[in-house]
């Protein structure tokens, strides 16, 4: 009984967390070729800034680079897990059990990562509009995905 309620939900889960995790690598995509392409020149003759940073972006804060980084990190393996979980949602057995499981954990520990980035970012305020909905939306994932997890485990083993 509890496998027949939890595979809707589950189902549900994986659609709006593979659309934001789409989302957030469309974002992150953009910030990562803004930040290549005005970043700092450096070669011969140029001096390097007073505060260089490997991972400079040229808006938002500090914490930005690191922010972006693992958001595009934790979203690539995000959808990967949201592959995995459609594999496992329309098996529903306890073969696709596992790597659906492990795949989206990995996804969440990514996820709560790039989210803790998100916050030091939201600490420190200086950010555009594409970079607040890229935090909210890492914030929401760690929920969902969190809720996923919790869902696919939900079902005894023996209904699965």
């Amino acid at each position: 009984m509890a496998s027949a309620q939890l595979k809707p939900v589950a189902t549900l889960l994986l659609a709006l967390n593979f659309c934001m995790y789409v989302i957030v690598l469309a974002i992150g995509g953009w910030s990562m070729n803004k930040a290549i392409d005005h970043g700092f020149i450096i070669g011969p003759g140029f001096d390097l800034p007073a505060h260089f940073s490997p991972i400079y972006f040229p808006m938002g804060n500090a914490a930005t680079g690191f922010f972006v980084l693992f958001a595009l990190l934790a979203s690539v393996v995000g959808v990967a897990s949201v592959i995995s979980g459609f594999h496992h949602i329309r098996i529903w057995s306890s073969d696709s059990f596992p790597a659906a499981a492990s795949a989206a954990t990995i996804a969440w520990t990514l996820t709560l990562l790039a989210m803790g980035f998100a916050w030091k970012e939201i600490d420190l305020h200086t950010r555009n509009a594409r970079l607040r909905t890229m935090e909210a939306f890492m914030i929401i994932l760690s929920v969902t995905q969190f809720l996923y997890i919790a869902a696919i485990h939900g079902a005894p083993s023996s209904q699965i």
